[in-house]
């Protein structure tokens, strides 16, 4: 008989998941870090185990988080402390339910990270910006010329 996760469990653990991918840990890597099995890891995530608060600390200093991000957006809390801006971009992440996106988004922002010119960056940018416009015909118009100026990935 499968046992059905506590919701704050999920949650926690949900928020583990998001911000261990966004750092580039794999579960393996983050139960090295503290001295678990990738499976232990998983169960954390999944919702399945509780995680103490000794080891939500621990688990806070490895990936450069307060412990209280853990608990943001918790479900049926009514007076919860607004997000820190450096925490918004899991936030947004975590509110997209389908796995294939939600892996999608924390792939790109973490190779987002990784391009050092800062013109390519920029690009980049204000390309993806214009894509997202398109589909809601807000500011695609005002987005396209920056798009089209850009040159192509060859070029420089």
């Amino acid at each position: 008989m499968m046992r059905t996760p506590n919701p704050y469990d999920a949650h926690v653990g949900a928020r583990l998941r998001a911000c261990r991918t966004l750092a580039g840990f794999s579960q393996e890597r983050l139960g090295q870090a503290v001295s678990l099995s990738f499976q232990q890891i998983q169960k954390y995530e999944k919702g399945l185990n509780r995680i103490g608060a000794s080891r939500l600390q621990q688990f806070a200093q490895i990936l450069n988080v307060p412990p209280s991000y853990f608990f943001e957006d918790m479900p049926g809390i009514d007076q919860q402390p607004q997000a820190r801006p450096e925490h918004a971009v899991v936030s947004e992440i975590d509110q997209d339910r389908s796995p294939v996106s939600r892996r999608q988004a924390l792939e790109l922002v973490r190779n987002f990270g990784r391009i050092t010119d800062s013109t390519v960056r920029d690009r980049i940018f204000q390309l993806i910006k214009a894509a997202a416009h398109s589909y809601g015909g807000e500011e695609a118009e005002a987005a396209a010329p920056a798009v089209a100026a850009a040159p192509a990935a060859s070029e420089g």
